[in-house]
């Protein structure tokens, strides 16, 4: 008995059993009108479902265990979820399952009624000890096939991305504007520093910074100070003139609390990647975006409107330092990197038009984002190139972003049968 209980949720699902005299195991005749609706969430594995027993109809849900036995294990009996349950489906009836009135529980069991090719796709095809099972068949795949998992993939992506979002809106007491603003920081953190920075966030409002974008110095004063990376002194003037500067706003906003040096990671960082270097940026961009809720969503819409909103040049310290302190002999920033400009798009400007879409019942939104990240190159990271090894390519960064999705929402939990390809490969040529 080599196999998970998804597996038996998809031969149900599919019915990839032979229904010819079907019985349960105390002789009931069965016939099968719906196997109900799949359930994902909490309560019976199928929904809805309805089947003929002896010639009487019932609707109802199904539960499917390996074991007949599970039922007790899992607590079902006392689960009023569990009470409109009408047929339980097992590979092995162990032991008989009663009703809370005390009545036996109608049960099916599919052992020896497994399609043979169904049997042998699994354990061929399916490869659990690999951290993409079906990389050795995936070629086999329909083109059709495999783009309709990525899609699935890349929504559940951005979903999860959008709840992300929408909780920050909800902590701005519904702020788009300021929703926005902190969306921002929390992606140019780019997971070493995300934490930190979108800490940062809430520590200096959006609307406080609005008031004094036309003084880029001022910005880089009140989020390098609230992060706490300021020097207490220096040698160098302009270091001076924001010591100087986070003096006076910290005193105008009584401001109570700040980061401290501790909280940002400078060794997992390369330079180009240090938050103080990452923060002016920042302050250069919201110094030339007069609105950046507006920007993003009305005046940016292709990937050129980006660039010129993102990749604004830092102030000149910054084009020289990576980090408070001797200046760099090369030149340090002339703003973000063009690989840079494409993350972000990725990964805040597309979950928030799709998180304002969503907020809004606004389709349009989430089909701008498809084909936008159509423009985008694809990542090239440890995951698309583990795809790219078996021949498929990621060619844009629709097909990046749902490798990603497939890859960690599926491939490393192993839920190969709730995943497309895995399906496909599953049914094979079966009728």
């Amino acid at each position: 008995m080599n196999f998970k209980e998804d597996f038996l949720q998809l031969v149900w699902k599919y019915q990839y059993f032979d229904r010819k005299n079907l019985q349960t195991v105390d002789g009931q005749q069965v016939q099968i009108h719906n196997v109900g609706f799949h359930n994902q969430g909490e309560g019976p594995d199928f929904r809805d479902a309805s089947l003929v027993l002896d010639g009487v109809t019932f609707h109802g849900h199904v539960e499917v265990h390996r074991l007949a036995s599970e039922w007790k294990q899992h607590a079902h009996g006392g689960d009023p979820a569990y009470n409109s349950v009408i047929l339980h489906v097992v590979w092995e009836n162990d032991k008989e399952v009663f009703r809370n009135d005390g009545t036996p529980m109608p049960t099916l069991e599919l052992k020896g009624k497994i399609f043979l090719e169904i049997w042998r796709n699994y354990e061929n095809l399916l490869d659990f000890k690999s951290d993409l099972p079906c990389a050795h068949a995936i070629k086999s795949v329909p083109d059709i096939i495999r783009f309709s998992a990525l899609e699935k993939a890349l929504v559940e992506r951005l979903l999860e991305k959008s709840k992300l979002i929408l909780s920050i809106l909800d902590q701005t007491k519904g702020d788009w504007e300021e929703t926005a603003y902190r969306w921002l920081f929390t992606c140019f953190g780019f997971k070493v520093n995300s934490v930190p920075m979108s800490e940062l966030s809430t520590l200096v409002p959006y609307k406080t910074l609005q008031k004094h974008r036309t003084q880029v110095s001022a910005l880089e004063a009140m989020l390098l100070g609230q992060a706490g990376l300021l020097p207490e002194k220096s040698e160098e003037p302009y270091v001076q003139h924001l010591i100087r500067e986070y003096d006076f706003y910290q005193k105008k906003f009584n401001w109570q609390h700040r980061l401290n040096r501790q909280q940002w990671s400078f060794m997992g960082a390369r330079p180009t990647n240090f938050p103080t270097l990452r923060i002016a940026q920042l302050a250069s961009i919201l110094s030339n975006a007069p609105n950046l809720l507006q920007a993003v969503m009305e005046d940016s819409r292709e990937f050129s409107a980006f660039k010129k909103l993102l990749q604004v040049k830092p102030s000149d310290y910054w084009q020289h330092h990576y980090n408070f302190g001797k200046p760099t002999e090369k030149t340090a920033s002339r703003g973000i990197s063009g690989q840079t400009l494409e993350l972000l798009i990725i990964n805040f400007v597309i979950p928030l038009w799709f998180a304002y879409g969503s907020y809004f019942e606004q389709s349009e939104w989430q089909e701008r984002c498809f084909d936008l990240m159509q423009t985008i190159p694809a990542e090239n990271n440890f995951i698309t190139r583990k795809f790219a090894e078996k021949a498929w390519k990621a060619e844009n960064a629709f097909d990046s972003q749902g490798m990603i999705g497939l890859y960690r929402g599926y491939c490393q939990p192993q839920k190969c049968l709730n995943c497309k390809i895995g399906q496909s490969l599953l049914k094979g040529q079966s009728k």
